[in-house]
This record gives structure tokens, C-alpha cells and sequence, in this order.
């Protein structure tokens, strides 16, 4: 006898349509001869327990447990078979996908939970939804990870179904709370304008507006209750904010004879039965919780390997974008070559011989000679640029469907979208998207980028000389390797003295890669280079100003990013504004200490096992006295006060810069400097050079 567990996180006594619906499917597995177990996800290691105990698991709703994301984890490391039932769009963190139909929302997602479905529903053995139109909104996300699918009516009680000849049309009930999601503000609206139709909502008020008199409110009433009020009922409205699932209320209002004023948004309105079929539509409601127990049943039967079949020989474009985007996407295009049988990515002819170069499992091609070509793939892809700012109109375009609904770096986006066109394709970036660095140099160097191809994002050119001679005080046998493209800033006249250690690198790409392959550290602006740093895995710091570095931020292993209109400036830039602000502030805030903090913050994250000396963050400032001293580094004050003199001495060399070891033995002198340390006032930087 097999025992099937079904994980669902509310009370099967709540009289909603997928508490019913679950309630249906286990009175016809227990019939079956199925062991049905049900478990309402309050305890971790009882839910464990279970899903050890299973032959197969139905994975209902889990977004009210406290341990969802644990849990989804857990399960798909097992071995157990399981289905994903979804109800909702348990995947949003509102569980109602209103990005969809709300331009206004953005960033709505947990980009933790958003790719966990992705692999609970890619690993299921199929995955239930509840209409077209609901696995179609999953499919616009999640592409073929979804597509092994089984799509189930709403399981309407057809049998109870009251069908009455005479239909009241004076009457318009309410099913549920009246609130917002659930169209709340369409029903009051019309109850306003029909004064005479004698309104009724079976639940409670959850809006807040004024409610017209002829609006009545009753006790929540059972499901075969409800069929008998709409086979009285004449018109219904079904006009949900969100996008509706299913709509069990619209379908048993469509079966019980009903006109219904209704969207487009109605899970229900999108099967091919409606709204002219009712036979069609009786007889599948009828034979949907058969065709999910034959379905568990073949699952359980079947083998786990499946074959995938492979994309074939796919080009890739990727036509829009400066050069840090096409840096982003490299990781998808990696992904892409795991599921192709060959992978052409098409560039510019002046990237050609670098990409060639570098990149490892894929052929570069001119994108302008393999047009002619294209009849010999597969599969072409154009990646186009994230976001989409020239809209979907390049051929063979891709579309990001997590643009503005999850907030994350532009390399998951590109991923995201690609992961749509095979279910094979892993979505979780495992590593660095890094080429092949250097082992060994002759002479131990740094880089530095001081322009942009959009010169009005760089940080002051006379600043990032002063920077150089400081790195130069302090790594004197370091060399510097400055990248200076035609249309870079005049870097030289603004040192302050002859740099002979200072070396230019003028040339292409090829020219650009070799001195990054070799760097030790980057410094640059919001441009390519610094993502040129992060495709060789440099530990890098970046200097950002008007446009922030969120999804456009260095993606090196090691790298710390500077946004200087963070805290400074309130204005939300676009390109006209860019173009006409005066004072740059963002930009001309940034100090060449706050820079040279970050270099100390990268480096001791970079190079751990180098031998280290510490170093006061240029940031702080100290004030000394005779009994303590104050140290502010920005928003954050730290007071130090003395024990006694060996202490006081000891903490004024280490904070003036003076050269101090800290003795084994003094174990108080050695918490100051971990509590320092963890504060950023001290950081253990590595000698290089």
C-alpha cells in the first residue's frame, strides 16, 4: 500500500476553493487504496519524518509556513517523487503576481524564493495548475521548468448544483471578505450606481470607503449553500484585481446559468469550455481528480531519468548593450552550451580575437557575417540588453521576465531568461564567470580605469592621480597600469611628480585583457573595464554616481562598490538629468580616502593569506585625550578608554600609523585590536609587491 503525503499550510476545514479541492483529491485517494497522510507544516522534523515515510508527496501551498524555504530545500534533495500543486502564485511574495497588472510594483520578489520554485517545480515530477491562463503566467516566468504540466478544472460540486428556471434579478450576492484583490471596489461601485439591486456580502468588510446602504453583510455560508444562492442568482460580478488562478466561484456561476460580469483576469474564462460548453466543462470537472491520481499512479511507476533533448546548434546575439553587458551575460551563455550540441555567440568584429581568446566551450563568429548564415541553426537567440530599453523588437529577441520584479544583479536576469528555454539548465550561478588569470608576472602590478564610455559618470580624473601617488606610498614596489581609451581624460598632468612606475595601456581588447589577467587589484568607474576586471575575477573596487551599482554592480569574487549619491543627493537620474546637473555631487563627494578604504576593505578580503600589516582606515577621525579617545567614521562614534599608560601608548601608536605588533601575551591589547578591526577603524592589509 502506498502512503502519499500531502503538505498543505492551512486548517482542510477552511471553506476556500483549494482547501475543497485538497479535502476532494484525499476522499479519492483513500478510496483508491492509498494511505493518505496530511500534514499542516507546523513542526520541521515531523514534516522530515514524513517525507521519509512517503512514496510520493503532493506539495500543496507552503507560504504561510514558517519553514518554507527549509522545507523546499529538504525535499528536493530527497529522493521521494513529489507534484506541486499550485493554487496561488506561491512563488510572489504576495501570492498574486500583481506586477503583472500593476506597473507601479517592482521589486516584488524574493529573489531566494523565486529561484527555489524554479527547481521545485523543474525536479517534480509534474506540476498541477489550476487553468490555462495560470500556467501560461508560470510559463512567462519559469519557461520549460514548468512544462511538464497537468492542468485541472476547478473541482465544482457539479452534483449539488440547484439550477433554478426563474433567476432573481434584483439580488447580487458577495462570496468572501469584500476586499481590494478580490474585485471589492467593483461590487461597492456597482451597488452605488444600482441603488435598487439588493446587495449581499457573505463575510466581512475589508475596505476602506464608504458602503452604500443596500449593502448587506451575512455570516460566511458552506459551499452547497452558495450553489444554492447563484442557482437563484441572475448576474454575477467577477472582477478581481489580481490575476485569478481559477475562479472556482466564476465556474460554479458559469454552471449554475449566471451572466457574469467579469475580466479578463478569471483563471476559468481561459479553458476552451467556457462560456458555451457547460456538458464539456461537467464532464472534465468530473474526470479531474481521476486524472491526477492516474497521473501520481504513472508517476510512481515510471522511472526518475528522463532524457532531455538538446537545443541543437544555437547562435546567440547579443546586439544592444555597451561592453559590461555583454561581460553579464557570458554566464548564460555558458549555461545555454550545457544543453546545446554547439554554441555560436556572435559580436562585433573588434571583440572577435579578445572573446575568442577567452571564453572556453563556445565559438565566436562576426555578428555581421553569420547573418547570412543563420539557416544553419537550430535555435537563434538575441539577448538583446537588460533591461529591455529598446523594448522586444530585435529578432529572435529574449524577454527578461524578471525585469522589475526581482531585485537582482543583471547576470541572474540574463540567466533567468535563458533557463526558460530548457528545463536542463540550472539557473544558480556556482561561480565566478571569470577567464583565466596570470599565475606569475615579472613585475607584481595594479589597475586603474579612470574613464567611461559615458564621461559624465567617471570620478574626478585629478582624483584618481592623487589616489595613484597615495598607493604608490604605500606599495612602493607595486607598478600601476592605467587603461586610457582615445576618448579617457589626460591623466598625466595631474600628477604632482614625475611617475615613472605608471605604465599606459592604449591598445584593444586583447591589449586590455592581458593587463587584466595579470592585476593584482582594479580601480574604476561605472564603465566596461571594471567588469572587464570582473570577467578575469580581479578583486576590484568600482566608483559609482548617478546610476546606482544594484543590478550593474562589479561581479568580481572580491570587490567593494562605492555609490556616492547614497545619502548625498535625492534626485532620481535619468540621461537629461545627468546631462544637466552642475555640481556632480555624487561624484565630487567621493573622497580619495573613502576610496582608498575600500582598497583596504577588498585587499583583506582578497588576499588572506598574505602577510599582513595593520592599517588605520583613512576614513576615521580621532580625537585624542588624556584619559580616552573618540573615534568617528561616519555615522558610527567609538570611545576608547584607557586602562592605563603601557594601554594608552600602545592604542596612539596603532592609531597614528606607527609600526606595532601586537604581543601574544597581551590579551587586552588584543581584543582592542579585534574589536577595531571588526569596527573597520584598523584592517589587516596585505604586503604585496
Amino acid at each position: 500500500m502506498k502512503t502519499i503525503l500531502f503538505l498543505h499550510d492551512t486548517s482542510l476545514s477552511t471553506p476556500r476553493g483549494a482547501e475543497l479541492t485538497i479535502k476532494q483529491l484525499i476522499a479519492l485517494g483513500e478510496q483508491k487504496g492509498y494511505t493518505i497522510i496530511h500534514d499542516s507544516l507546523k513542526n520541521f522534523d515531523k514534516t522530515k519524518d514524513s517525507i521519509t515515510k512517503a512514496n510520493f508527496v503532493v506539495v500543496n501551498s507552503t507560504s504561510r509556513c514558517e519553514y518554507e524555504l527549509k522545507l523546499i530545500k529538504h525535499l528536493i534533495k530527497q529522493s521521494v517523487r513529489y507534484c506541486k500543486v499550485e493554487y496561488d502564485y506561491n512563488f510572489c511574495i504576495r501570492r498574486n503576481i500583481l506586477c503583472k497588472v500593476d506597473p507601479k510594483i517592482r521589486s516584488c520578489c524574493n529573489p531566494d524564493k523565486f529561484h527555489l520554485f524554479r527547481r521545485l517545480f523543474s525536479n517534480a515530477a509534474f506540476n498541477v495548475f489550476q487553468s490555462p491562463k495560470h500556467y501560461q503566467s508560470h510559463y512567462e516566468f519559469y519557461g520549460e521548468a514548468v512544462a511538464n504540466k497537468l492542468i485541472m478544472p476547478p473541482t465544482v460540486d457539479v452534483d449539488n448544483l440547484h439550477l433554478s428556471e426563474i433567476k432573481d434579478k434584483n439580488t447580487m450576492p458577495f462570496f468572501g471578505d469584500l476586499n481590494y484583490l478580490k474585485g471589492g471596489h467593483e461590487f461597492v461601485t456597482f451597488a452605488e450606481k444600482s441603488p435598487d439591486i439588493k446587495c449581499t456580502v457573505y463575510g466581512n468588510n475589508r475596505l476602506r470607503r464608504n458602503i452604500p446602504e443596500n449593502i448587506k453583510f451575512k455570516e460566511p455560508i458552506s459551499n452547497i449553500e452558495v450553489l444554492k444562492v447563484l442557482g437563484k442568482t441572475k448576474r454575477l460580478i467577477c472582477k478581481p484585481v489580481w490575476l485569478e488562478p481559477s475562479g472556482r466561484l466564476a465556474a460554479e456561476a458559469f454552471l449554475s446559468g449566471c451572466e457574469i460580469i467579469g475580466s479578463d483576469r478569471i483563471g476559468t474564462f481561459s479553458f476552451n469550455f467556457y462560456p458555451n460548453n457547460k456538458e464539456q466543462a461537467i464532464q472534465e470537472i468530473k474526470q479531474a481528480p481521476e486524472n491526477f491520481w492516474n497521473t501520481i499512479s504513472e508517476a510512481l511507476q515510471s522511472s526518475t531519468d528522463k532524457v532531455q533533448k538538446s537545443l541543437g546548434r544555437v547562435l546567440v546575439y547579443k546586439s544592444y548593450g555597451g561592453l559590461g553587458d555583454i561581460f553579464f551575460a557570458i554566464p548564460s551563455i555558458y549555461k545555454l552550451a550545457e544543453v546545446s550540441e554547439t554554441i555560436h555567440f556572435a559580436v562585433a568584429p573588434r571583440l572577435v580575437d579578445f572573446f575568442t581568446k577567452h571564453l572556453k566551450r563556445v565559438k565566436v563568429v562576426n555578428e555581421k557575417e553569420v547573418k547570412e548564415k543563420e539557416n544553419e541553426y537550430d535555435n537563434i537567440y538575441e539577448l538583446g540588453n537588460y533591461p529591455a530599453f529598446r523594448g522586444y523588437d530585435l529578432p529572435h529577441a529574449l524577454k527578461y521576465p524578471t525585469h522589475k520584479k526581482v531585485n537582482q544583479h543583471a547576470i541572474q536576469h540574463y540567466i533567468d531568461t535563458v533557463s526558460k528555454l530548457h528545463i536542463g539548465i540550472d539557473n544558480r550561478l556556482k561561480i565566478y564567470p571569470y577567464f583565466k588569470r596570470k599565475e606569475e608576472v615579472k613585475k607584481p602590478y595594479f589597475v586603474v580605469h579612470h574613464g567611461a564610455g559615458f564621461l559624465l559618470k567617471i570620478w574626478p580624473t585629478d582624483k584618481y592621480a592623487r589616489l595613484i601617488e597615495r598607493l604608490h606610498e604605500i606599495y612602493p614596489n607595486l607598478d600601476c597600469k592605467i587603461i586610457k581609451g582615445p576618448d579617457d581624460p589626460d591623466i598625466e598632468k595631474y600628477f604632482s611628480k614625475e611617475m615613472p612606475h605608471v605604465k599606459m595601456v592604449t591598445g584593444g581588447m586583447i591589449e586590455v585583457g592581458e593587463a587584466m589577467a595579470g592585476a593584482l587589484f582594479h580601480i574604476g568607474n561605472d564603465a566596461g573595464i571594471t567588469h572587464v576586471a570582473g570577467a578575469f575575477n580581479v578583486p576590484s573596487v568600482g566608483i559609482y554616481g548617478p546610476t546606482g551599482p544594484g543590478s550593474w554592480g562589479s561581479f568580481a569574487e572580491h570587490n567593494e562598490l562605492i555609490w556616492g549619491k547614497k545619502g548625498v543627493c535625492d534626485v532620481r537620474c535619468n540621461y537629461d538629468v545627468i546631462l544637466n546637473c552642475d555640481h556632480k555631487i555624487c561624484l565630487n563627494s567621493v573622497t580619495v580616502n573613502r576610496v582608498l578604504e575600500a582598497v583596504y576593505k577588498v585587499l583583506q578580503k582578497a588576499y588572506p593569506e598574505k602577510i599582513s600589516s595593520l592599517k588605520v582606515n583613512p576614513e576615521v577621525q580621532i580625537e585624542f585625550s588624556e584619559s580616552d579617545c573618540l573615534l568617528k567614521l561616519r555615522e558610527q562614534e567609538l570611545l576608547m578608554e584607557y586602562h592605563s599608560d603601557v594601554m594608552k601608548q600602545q592604542v596612539e601608536n596603532i592609531l597614528s600609523g606607527k609600526k606595532q605588533q601586537v604581543p601574544e601575551n597581551d590579551t587586552d591589547f588584543q581584543q582592542v585590536v579585534e574589536v577595531l578591526t571588526q569596527k573597520h577603524i584598523l584592517f589587516n592589509v596585505p604586503q604585496l609587491g
